[in-house]
């Protein structure tokens, strides 16, 4: 017989909760893992001691990890997601017939909570990573990867002079009326960096390109633009993906077993190798703060610069950072001479260190010229310095940091150093971006997308901890017969008189009766 199920829709009497979420669950295994009180005494002070009781604390941080753990962007969509879910509700703290909080006050509890809080719980859970044993400390990838910000290029607006923002006075001594502007919109780029991105944009539309007179096909720059809706978003294109208005996601990873040690957001307008100083401070302080020394970092080439590999050798930690193609360790046909301090053309004269100097990106630099009395008599001046009256060399004040490096990377350990880092953060990154929710920052401003990607790296770690199995060993000791006496063996050579002496000690061996 054909049965049929009728749905009656009845009024529950007894229904309890922790009944129907199993013990195996993961979000009932992750209640029971972290100990979350320690977020009441951290978030006292912005609370008053009167009026209406607020939202939980610890219910607005659990909200927003499971945002992050179930890869949900939109606040709304969050909540109506957690409604819907047992087990969500169990780990929440909320019973069936409670109500969830409101999207908006989770919005509006997340800005008013500093990014030192979220730091806090960073750290809280990293030492419960070290203490299961699934942090080394010595060996750290760092990596960085553009995250998309909340704002469109189509809502872009040009910078203005600083006498357009700052408003004149008057004779009557008022000032008078202007509207407020971010940082970000004032104009401070020097005259001859406008004219070089005035020359780029005309190239690109006399050039011919498919849709370049189009009236939005117009080329910005953070030198001339800026978002009004995020003004610390910048404008950041990444080979093979369009120009859009990021954030940058840098990152640094332990390589025992892929735990996330540090993460930042920074600036999408400037180059990797800029933040490093800053990052490797807190990881620092965070690794001895558990007791893990810091020894060797590994980066891509975007890290490459001497004042990084200096900073890493003063504080002992060896860097395994790729040379940046461009760098030269030696020179055709000129010599040098370490300890002098010099150079020695194909002529054999001498050019001494002058003085230091800057590039345009204020690297320093070292000067080295010969002088003119020697390059004039030389027969070797049309070709050496057919434009200048004597040879000039410029060399990198961090010259020997970077052959150092250089050495380092071309040995067998550099090779395995750079696959480390491409099977240890690469994969991090991925998953972040692709199941944690970092495809897209739902904020506005560089403090809140710190908050939003140290969630993320939160609950990375936690899923970590919660897979974590510690390896257990298992002892058995076996008591094994005594094995039997060897025969003897013969110690001399073969022959009557071999024979004889063998049988002789034979005899000696066995007991007497």
């Amino acid at each position: 017989m054909q049965g049929q199920k009728h749905f009656m829709d009845k009024e529950v009497t007894r229904f309890r909760l922790s009944e129907r979420v199993p013990a195996h669950n993961f979000y009932r295994r992750l209640a029971e893992l972290v100990d979350w009180t320690f977020l009441y005494q951290q978030t006292q002070a912005l609370y008053s001691h009167t009026g209406q009781p607020s939202l939980d604390p610890v219910v607005v941080f659990k909200l927003m990890l499971v945002g992050r753990l179930e890869n949900l962007v939109s606040d709304r969509r969050l909540v109506e997601h957690c409604a819907l879910r047992l087990d969500i509700l169990y780990f929440l703290g909320y019973e069936v017939d409670e109500e969830l909080p409101w999207h908006s006050t989770l919005s509006r509890t997340r800005q008013l909570y500093p990014t030192a809080i979220f730091e806090r719980l960073f750290d809280h859970v990293f030492a419960q990573c070290v203490a299961q044993g699934l942090v080394a400390g010595d060996t750290q990838a760092v990596d960085s990867a553009p995250v998309k910000a909340n704002a469109s290029l189509h809502r872009l607006c040009e910078k203005q002079s600083i006498e357009t923002v700052v408003p004149r006075m008057k004779l009557a001594g008022k000032s008078q009326e202007a509207t407020s502007l971010p940082s970000a919109a004032v104009l401070d780029t020097p005259a001859h960096v406008l004219r070089r991105v005035a020359t780029r944009q005309a190239q690109h539309q006399t050039t011919g390109h498919l849709g370049a007179r189009r009236p939005r096909a117009r080329l910005v720059s953070n030198k001339t633009h800026y978002s009004p809706t995020d003004p610390d978003a910048r404008i950041s294109i990444k080979p093979g993906k369009a120009r859009a208005l990021n954030y940058l996601c840098s990152l640094a990873v332990d390589t025992a077993n892929g735990v996330i040690s540090h993460v930042q957001a920074d600036l999408a307008d400037s180059r990797d190798r800029v933040h490093l100083p800053e990052l490797v401070t807190h990881l620092h302080q965070r690794l001895l703060a558990q007791g893990l020394p810091l020894q060797e970092l590994v980066a891509d080439t975007n890290y490459s610069n001497g004042v990084n590999y200096a900073l890493l050798e003063q504080r002992g930690i060896t860097p395994w950072i790729p040379v940046f193609g461009q760098y030269k360790a030696a020179l055709d046909g000129f010599a040098y001479d370490a300890e002098a301090d010099c150079f020695t053309c194909p002529a054999g004269k001498q050019l001494p260190f002058k003085g230091y100097d800057t590039n345009l990106d204020g690297g320093l630099l070292k000067i080295y010229r010969a002088s003119t009395r020697d390059c004039r008599l030389c027969p070797l001046k049309v070709t050496c310095a057919p434009k200048s009256n004597k040879r000039k060399i410029t060399r990198t004040a961090y010259d020997p940091h970077y052959r150092r490096a250089l050495h380092r990377q071309q040995g067998r350990q550099g090779q395995r150093m750079r696959l480390l880092r491409q099977s240890t953060v690469e994969p991090v990154f991925g998953s972040l971006l692709q199941h944690y929710g970092l495809r897209r920052v739902n904020t506005r401003g560089r403090a809140s997308a710190h908050k939003t990607m140290l969630l993320a790296a939160v609950a990375y770690n936690l899923k970590k901890l919660l897979k974590h199995q510690p390896k257990q060993f298992l002892g058995l000791a076996v008591a094994l017969p005594k094995p039997p006496s060897p025969p003897p063996t013969c110690l001399f050579q073969r022959g009557a008189r071999g024979n004889r002496l063998t049988n002789k000690l034979s005899s000696r061996r066995q007991p007497s009766s």
